[in-house]
């Protein structure tokens, strides 16, 4: 079974919930690292959260929120072996995975509505890395 990490800031914690909802209703393992309460939070504390949990193999996969989407992804790239991408169509989110090998996907709450949003979380899990041509220009980037 796939286990995914989900985290947000205080912006995003009601997507973030629904998307732990969803996923887990599909049969994924859920791993919500929060935060629970809406007291204002800073982003980079819980996308590096997030990705320390890919990175270290206690997660497959990582989804992430915050306002934009942008933020949280910068502190989780941060963390090496993660490549994350701010997605906000379902294309790019289907795109990271196969071109990319994306381990994590970003959200941005104050950009997308929950229905687009559940879409293009399974666009990312959807789709699995082609590997090939791909996997050269993956390995350029994880240097």
């Amino acid at each position: 079974m796939t286990k995914v990490v989900l985290s947000s800031d205080h912006a995003a914690i009601d997507l973030r919930r629904a998307v732990a909802d969803h996923i887990e209703a599909q049969g994924y393992e859920v791993e919500d690292i929060g935060p629970q309460t809406p007291e204002s939070t800073h982003y980079p504390k819980h996308g590096h959260a997030a990705a320390e949990a890919v990175a270290s193999g206690r997660a497959d996969l990582g989804i992430i929120l915050c306002g934009t989407g942008q933020g949280i992804m910068m502190a989780a790239n941060k963390v090496k072996g993660i490549r994350c991408g701010v997605c906000s169509d379902t294309f790019s989110a289907a795109m990271i995975r196969q071109h990319n090998n994306a381990n994590m996907l970003s959200l941005g709450a104050r950009v997308v509505g929950e229905g687009l949003a559940l879409s293009i979380v399974d666009a990312f899990l959807g789709a699995e890395f082609e590997g090939g041509r791909h996997a050269t220009r993956v390995d350029m980037i994880e240097g």
